[in-house]
């Protein structure tokens, strides 16, 4: 495609009001430098001042469309109404009480996960706060019921921010860096890539089983292994897709050495992938899942989902916490999935088809995008330099562009964007970001 067609895809966002960050986000901005930690790993200047399904809007009055959707967090979009009024139902009766007692949007989640979970037998629940409480409950499950203490992850994961989930992330050195010694007992081996391979031969699925196999000869007693934990597909690390096969196998070696499947579906779990769990696209079913992001359109909420059979092992006592299973938490979470599996979901595979297909036409246009993969609204987009090693920079430049353009992005993995708007959004939507994207690439390379 020529030059001048495909600048007719470009569209200017003409919902971008002033300069940005405008004057009153640069205030914003200017207050909180001075007494907000330096750690969060901020992108560009946007202040929010409200939103609504896709559409957001800083407090200066411009409207950008949100496809990075709080890091895959608002599955129904801003403020659905459904989700809105289940939370001020719940707040109108009582804003806590303890897991100490029982209260009815607590059982009704945990009926709701149970009865989802793909697993062989029905599941029973944890409800925490965040996804990194919900891998650190997977992990502690994992050793308690099977008197084992090694874990294996794998590289490029991203599993939370405390220190046993921490232990397994590794999806960039500098959430570990300066944390050492992290949990011990962990051990990590590479994610397949194909795009990227780190084996040679065609089928990476199939060299990293072997990797793990030769591992179980040489250096690491499978019958110490408590559990692996993997997510289905790998967020933080690239938006990566695990070839066929692969996530069968590892099943399969869980079985022949009694090691438990931890899927990690905190990103790729509630409809984002166009299933309920990003597993089903494999049809591999996990012994324990952890769950967050998504569960509660925005609310913290996270949950440990393992197999019945499993989870009556812990004795009373043997793991808890005082806000976990919150009235107003779970009120959200049980609009949320109830949204999903009535519509959300399916729309997700829908318009993330759609939005697969647009981009593909996209990557014959622009030689600097390298690769294209996902499931419904988890899409990554590996950028590329002429001689296809990582366009890194240009990743950095592009999340610049496109946020001055109005669209909302964030990075993965190594040089890869990815998109990942609210499950409610619609074609027009991802067209219109779309045009916002083609916008950015064309200015990006003038930034060099």
């Amino acid at each position: 495609m020529n030059a001048n067609v495909r600048a007719a895809g470009a569209i200017k966002n003409s919902h971008i009001k002033t300069t940005l960050p405008g004057p009153k986000s640069r205030a914003m901005i200017e207050r909180d430098v001075k007494v907000t930690s330096p750690s969060y790993p901020r992108d560009y200047p946007f202040v929010m001042s409200h939103g609504k399904g896709t559409e957001v809007w800083d407090v200066d009055g411009n409207r950008f469309l949100d496809f990075a959707a709080g890091i895959a967090v608002c599955a129904t979009g801003h403020a659905h109404p459904r989700v809105v009024k289940a939370v001020q139902d719940a707040a109108g009766k009582f804003l806590h009480i303890s897991s100490d007692y029982w209260h009815e949007e607590f059982t009704s989640l945990c009926e709701k996960l149970s009865a989802l979970a793909p697993m062989s037998e029905p599941g029973m629940v944890f409800l925490c706060q965040s996804g990194t409480e919900a891998v650190e409950g997977a992990l502690k499950l994992a050793r308690y019921v099977t008197k084992r203490g090694r874990i294996i992850g794998f590289l490029g994961g991203f599993h939370g921010r405390t220190m046993g989930s921490l232990s397994l992330t590794s999806s960039k050195y500098t959430q570990q860096a300066g944390f050492s010694p992290t949990m011990p007992g962990v051990t990590h081996v590479p994610f397949p890539n194909p795009y990227r391979p780190l084996f040679a031969g065609s089928d990476q699925g199939k060299a990293v089983l072997d990797y793990i196999r030769m591992l179980f000869e040489r250096n690491l007693p499978p019958s110490e292994v408590a559990a692996m934990v993997i997510e289905p597909v790998q967020g933080e690390g690239g938006y990566l897709v695990p070839p066929p096969g692969f996530l069968a196998g590892l099943r399969q070696i869980c079985d022949q050495h009694g090691i438990l499947l931890v899927f990690d579906e905190v990103q790729s779990g509630i409809g984002r992938t166009g299933r309920m769990f990003g597993c089903e696209h494999s049809g591999v079913k996990p012994d324990i899942m952890a769950l967050a992001k998504g569960l509660g359109s925005g609310l913290p909420i996270g949950a440990v989902v393992a197999r019945a059979s499993l989870m009556k092992q812990w004795k009373k006592g043997a793991h808890g916490n005082t806000y976990g299973g919150n009235p107003v938490a779970c009120a959200a979470a049980n609009a949320t999935i109830d949204l999903v599996g009535e519509q959300y979901c399916a729309n997700a595979a829908k318009v993330g088809a759609h939005f697969m297909k647009r981009l593909h036409e996209m990557k014959a246009d622009y030689p600097c995008i390298g690769d294209v993969r996902g499931y419904g609204l988890m899409i990554g987009v590996e950028m590329i330099e002429k001689d296809g090693s990582p366009a890194r920079e240009m990743v950095d430049r592009l999340l610049h562009r496109a946020y001055q353009n109005g669209l909302l992005l964030l990075s993965c993995g190594v040089s890869t964007l990815r998109f990942m708007p609210p499950l409610c959004v619609t074609e027009a939507e991802v067209d219109e970001a779309l045009g916002y994207f083609r916008t950015s690439l064309d200015e990006a390379p003038r930034e060099r």
